[in-house]
């Protein structure tokens, strides 16, 4: 989990308005920046006087394009990554319930209650967890319920080698549990610091506003090519952005995996 957590009012933001809205909203802003910028340069010092710029500056805007768009690319990938992997941590975490579930009918003793407090956490989960990772937090509800879970266990006192083996099943499955949670509940947050979300945007502004210092004949021609490029690197930013909060606003991960894990245990 980063330390630099996003503003509530970030995330609230994204929760509540649709994805749509705000990637339409961001690729007009960046747009308008990015051609506003060239129009003004172009009214402020001629077109002949810019064209003069395009060779040398060509060059110039063709390796910060690159170092950019590489530098993009890999902030992308890794967000993605870290989204498909804290979906296989919450499939984990609901799977890991269902079989300590099952686990729970063989052991001694203090079967019902483990069975009991393994259906309380999977439903707390499913009940409170997303609307509090949404805004980058975790539940205290949630989190009572996985410490009862793990004394109900601790009570158990095996006395023949298929208990022990059970008990120890019982550990690893809880174990997997809890682990499961804390990556879910770190990724809530973002994976990406947020200086490099600053630096990709500080970078972005450059990026287009190179284009500035270029001139063409053809200045419908020009506002297209410079249009296109800013709306394209919008809308990559905010992809990265949209899926570095996976419980934030759409796309999100569902809680259907704990859905699923509490009708198998009925």
């Amino acid at each position: 989990m980063v330390d630099d957590a996003p503003p509530i009012a970030f995330l609230d933001l994204m929760r509540d308005t649709p994805l749509w809205v705000i990637g339409a909203v961001a690729m007009v802003v960046v747009v308008c920046y990015a051609v506003g910028l060239m129009l003004l340069t172009r009214y402020r010092y001629g077109a002949d006087r810019l064209k003069e710029n395009n060779e040398v500056a060509g060059f110039k805007y063709a390796v910060v394009g690159v170092l950019y768009a590489v530098l993009l690319a890999f902030v992308v990938i890794a967000v993605w990554e870290d989204y498909s992997e804290t979906e296989d941590s919450v499939r984990d975490e609901a799977k890991a319930a269902i079989d300590l579930y099952r686990v729970a009918q063989a052991l001694p003793d203090n079967a019902t209650a483990i069975q009991t407090a393994v259906r309380t956490y999977t439903k707390s989960v499913y009940e409170h967890s997303w609307d509090s990772m949404a805004l980058g937090g975790r539940s205290d509800v949630v989190g009572g319920n996985l410490r009862t879970l793990n004394e109900a266990i601790l009570k158990l006192e095996p006395h023949s080698p298929k208990e022990h083996v059970l008990f120890q099943h019982a550990l690893d499955l809880v174990t997997l549990i809890t682990d499961s949670r804390n990556e879910r509940l770190d990724s809530a947050n973002g994976s990406v610091p947020g200086v490099l979300w600053f630096v990709l945007i500080v970078g972005g502004m450059i990026t287009l506003g190179y284009p500035a210092f270029f001139a063409s004949s053809n200045l419908d021609a020009q506002i297209l090519m410079t249009g296109s490029l800013a709306a394209l690197l919008a809308l990559t930013l905010f992809l990265g952005i949209a899926f570095d909060f996976p419980f934030t606003g759409d796309p999100h991960i569902s809680k259907a995996p704990f859905a699923d894990a509490l009708l198998q245990m009925d």
